[in-house]
């Protein structure tokens, strides 16, 4: 399984920042944490902007290995090109186990693999999910900065919320690290001959 990151634009710092939140903890909570890649997108100015400079990435570092499953986790403008690759990799016959949105506001969401939105408060939430989404999502409460996801995930208090109960939404309190990490360890377990329509 490979996980790639996809970072907006900005300082290199945050990302690093948002690495160390949650990806050791992830991995040694994985089942076979040795085969887990994980592969960060060098957003430079606006590449995050453009699938197919995403796809370029996938390519070098994946080859033709297109039933290795991947994991998208992008943030802010990195939603964007991520999105248009994720679904231009599955038309090749690549895997998408999830796809991971980190405060991707006014983007619209739509693919045949599961969709996850993380927001830095409750209107971005409330917006976005107009746009797409699917039925377990994050935001924070109290509201944070929009730039704090990605740098403290670790330390932003929120909600997670499973709309799958219809009108009343179930949810729980945890940060968004503790969301991401969940997420991970859970689609970490579902075996790549699996993934074929999108799983809410």
């Amino acid at each position: 399984m490979s996980i790639i990151i996809c970072p907006g634009i900005h300082i290199q710092e945050l990302t690093e920042n948002f690495l160390m939140a949650w990806k050791d903890s992830v991995v040694h909570s994985l089942q076979s944490p040795d085969s887990v890649e994980i592969l960060v997108y060098p957003g430079e100015v606006f590449s995050s902007l453009s699938a197919f400079h995403i796809l370029e990435f996938l390519h070098k570092h994946l080859g033709d290995r297109l039933e290795s499953p991947l994991i998208f986790i992008c943030f802010s403008a990195g939603v964007v090109g991520a999105i248009a690759a994720a679904s231009s990799w599955q038309l090749l016959g690549g895997k998408i186990k999830a796809f991971i949105a980190i405060d991707g506001w006014g983007v619209p969401l739509w693919g045949n693999f599961p969709i996850h939105r993380m927001s830095h408060d409750y209107f971005t939430h409330w917006s976005s999910k107009l746009l797409g989404g699917g039925e377990n999502n994050f935001y924070a409460d109290p509201a944070v900065d929009h730039l704090e996801m990605w740098r403290s995930p670790q330390t932003v208090q929120g909600w997670w919320v499973d709309s799958s109960f219809g009108e009343s939404p179930s949810q729980q309190s945890l940060t968004a690290a503790e969301f991401l990490h969940r997420l991970l360890v859970r689609y970490e377990k579902i075996s790549p001959e699996s993934i074929s329509a999108k799983e809410e």
